[in-house]
């Protein structure tokens, strides 16, 4: 998606954003994710905040108020400060978090607080209130014609578990950011989804295993299930890399696919 820049917003949209914030000093374009039309830190005078959005008329605009609302009960998230529709442009101001992507290699201080988060999360429930469909239901075409019981969850799940996504701040807490996707799924799907993106980052399918069975839920998960979804995640990716090609798909699928060979070939107890 095309990045407009801050100053290329209307003045109206403009003016009803500093009416929350006070006068804007500096506005950095993020450099990273795909989805936001207008992403940005801005700075005014009593500090600092992050702003995304979209076009009013834009078809995907419904997913930045999904995102915020969601936001409201995820732990481990920067939260909405504000919101503005004005100038035909939605956007919504959350809260600054200050920190750097995670190193998710071997031997990393960071993968702790990544335990730590994914067991956090894992335990909140998914907010009734709000209609998404679950994670079972949009992977439906690569899933078994009956979807396991085990794969019909109900936690709080981000699914887009990208390093980009995560902030280490310096108090060594680790924050998801992006909760677009987020949806309905089972309480180990997170850590699942981690995965692939260890052995991405230089960790054998074991040792990427050993970190995920520090979390409870994925711990208690039942191992045939869990490989269901190895197969299904290596199925959705490859599928999405051939349809909707982009840079950094090749390794993910790679990795999801090294991910479900082990979960194939290794016995579980």
């Amino acid at each position: 998606m095309d990045r407009i820049e801050w100053h290329d917003l209307p003045a109206e949209t403009r003016a009803a954003v500093e009416r929350h914030t006070g006068p804007i000093g500096t506005a950095e374009t993020a450099p990273h994710g795909v989805m936001s039309r207008l992403a940005c830190t801005i700075t005014t005078r009593t500090g600092q905040a992050f702003v995304k959005g979209t076009r009013e008329d834009d078809p995907q605009a419904w997913v930045y108020r999904h995102e915020a609302k969601v936001t409201q009960f995820a732990p481990h998230a920067p939260h909405v400060l504000w919101e503005v529709d004005a100038g035909g442009w939605q956007l919504y101001g959350y809260t600054y978090v200050a920190g750097l992507y995670p190193d998710l290699t071997p031997g990393s201080d960071d993968l702790a607080a990544l335990v730590h988060t994914l067991t956090v999360v894992s335990q909140s429930p998914w907010p009734e209130g709000l209609r998404k469909k679950p994670l079972h239901t949009r992977w439906a075409e690569f899933l078994p014609e009956e979807t396991p019981s085990g794969l019909q969850g109900r936690a709080l799940a981000h699914t887009d578990m990208s390093p980009h996504n995560m902030l280490m701040t310096e108090s060594g807490e680790l924050f998801l950011l992006d909760w677009a996707l987020s949806c309905p799924a089972p309480a180990w799907a997170d850590t699942a989804l981690t995965i692939p993106r260890l052995i991405s980052a230089g960790h054998t399918p074991e040792q990427a295993e050993t970190i995920a069975q520090q979390v409870p839920a994925y711990h208690a998960a039942a191992p045939d299930i869990v490989t269901t979804f190895a197969r299904t995640v290596y199925a959705a990716w490859e599928s999405w890399e051939r349809t909707r090609p982009m840079p950094h798909r090749a390794a993910l699928t790679a990795a999801a696919r090294t991910w479900a060979m082990h979960r194939e070939t290794v016995p579980f107890p």
